[in-house]
């Protein structure tokens, strides 16, 4: 059920994101005059459709004015994609045909330069427009909330993070003299950044660390270098727990199992795993009774329970979590907190994309393809993090297309860009070729892509 409910978020995000991409290149060709032969989501790759209004018999008798225009609207078999077969252009159809004849007035080919280059850039500027749209749905629907990296908020540093000279305990202020602000950031900010310095206050010094840039591509391929270190504070016991009914209750919190002391969370869950299915004995603060000490005074009781740990190695108990920061948005000021959020998640991509191509990163390791996608959406059908998801997408396609690379939106524009600095226009057998070396390319990228994802299963 998980793999499927996944399935069915992938498959609806891409088409979504495929038809408004290629419905943004439809937009521009039509108010230009520009005919279009095809608009497809997937590729009908031989010819072959799953649906075509050209070929069904219900849309002929059903819908007959559709079935005489001018472009078929279909759903091709191949679903790596989609496209819009515009009149008179090269494009990854590879259909020559039409350079055997004169030039017609309703081509691409015939247009202005300016009026071509905002139908190349149309399904770009469409993706980023749903982006936009998405982000204040989600904004004025939920608000944003992050967690604060505030003045006590302290990391649990793994390996890597000991080996580059930060430690438990330490609360990270930034890197390179800027602040982060939202704790969940950390690492992203750093790799992005590549940050030669971090600023940590530890044990009430501040620190600067100096960080070493050789150590970049551990950090990008590590999936969590700052846990979040929290006291272990009692929140709730659920009924299923096997410690349901205990003298537990909300904030106590356990400083020590088995006479082995516990500062954060994590502590206890090493230590748990040497106790599967026995009794633990556990140490725990009780704040005191209000009014049971002086007015200024604060304390608190140490008490002692045993505890049942579970086949898995685990308490049952749920510990208490920081405060999210949370804002909530009207629908007005939710428009520009859109704007931004979307403009911030682009340079954000941005960056990234620029590790990708820096070989001595090794980014290019964690870049995926649908299966990789498809791990990012939850098991469960959820509405907010689909749509949020489904922001991000669109943003990373509209990025990726606008690359340089002939057979993306972004080689074309660069073509016509040329064509508008220099008043020379590329003829149509040297497109041909630069699309047959844009198509290479990106079957190259699809290859690194499914080989990184099937890697990762493996491991």
């Amino acid at each position: 059920m998980i793999v499927l409910i996944k399935t069915l978020q992938v498959i609806l995000a891409l088409s979504i994101l495929i038809i408004i991409h290629e419905f943004g290149h439809f937009f521009f060709a039509r108010l230009f005059g520009i005919r279009v032969d095809k608009f497809y989501l997937f590729f009908d790759v031989g010819g072959k459709a799953l649906f075509s209004t050209k070929k069904s018999r219900l849309v002929a008798k059903f819908f007959p004015r559709l079935a005489a225009s001018e472009t078929d609207y279909g759903i091709g078999w191949l679903p790596l994609g989609g496209y819009c077969k515009i009149s008179g252009m090269v494009d990854e159809s590879m259909d020559t045909e039409y350079l055997k004849s004169e030039p017609q007035p309703w081509e691409f080919r015939t247009k202005p330069a300016w009026q071509r280059l905002l139908v190349m850039a149309g399904g770009v500027l469409f993706n980023f427009i749903l982006a936009i749209l998405l982000y204040i749905v989600i904004l004025a629907s939920w608000g944003s909330n992050y967690l604060s990296n505030g003045d006590d908020t302290r990391i649990w540093a793994d390996e890597l993070a000991v080996d580059m000279g930060f430690r438990t305990g330490d609360h990270i202020i930034g890197f390179d003299g800027k602040k982060v602000s939202d704790f969940d950031r950390l690492q992203v900010d750093m790799a992005r950044g590549r940050a030669r310095t971090a600023t940590v206050l530890r044990d009430g010094d501040t620190l600067t660390l100096y960080l070493d840039q050789a150590r970049l591509p551990e950090v990008l391929q590590d999936r969590g270098m700052f846990g979040l270190a929290l006291p272990f504070v009692v929140d709730t016991i659920p009924p299923s727990s096997p410690n349901y009914g205990c003298e537990l209750r909300r904030g106590d919190q356990i400083i020590a199992l088995d006479g082995h002391p516990i500062q954060y969370i994590q502590d206890s869950r090493r230590l748990l795993q040497n106790y599967k299915g026995a009794r633990v004995e556990a140490r725990y603060l009780r704040a005191a009774d209000e009014g049971s000490c002086g007015a200024q005074t604060a304390c608190a009781d140490t008490l002692g329970a045993l505890l049942q740990v579970d086949s898995t190695g685990l308490l049952g108990i749920y510990s208490a979590m920081p405060p999210l920061e949370i804002r909530e948005y009207s629908f007005w000021e939710a428009i520009p907190a859109g704007f931004k959020l979307t403009f911030t998640t682009i340079g954000g991509y941005i960056d990234d994309l620029k590790l990708v191509f820096n070989p001595s990163t090794k980014a290019y390791k964690s870049v995926g393809s649908f299966i990789a996608i498809g791990q990012v959406f939850p098991s469960t059908w959820d509405w907010f993090r689909f749509v949020n998801i489904l922001a991000l997408l669109s943003i990373m396609l509209g990025v990726m297309n606008l690359l340089p690379i002939p057979g993306l939106d972004g080689g074309h524009i660069l073509f016509v860009l040329f064509e508008i600095i220099t008043g020379r226009k590329p003829g149509d057998k040297f497109l041909y070729v630069a699309q047959i070396i844009g198509m290479i390319l990106l079957l190259a990228l699809m290859v690194l892509a499914f080989g990184n994802d099937i890697g990762r299963l493996i491991r």
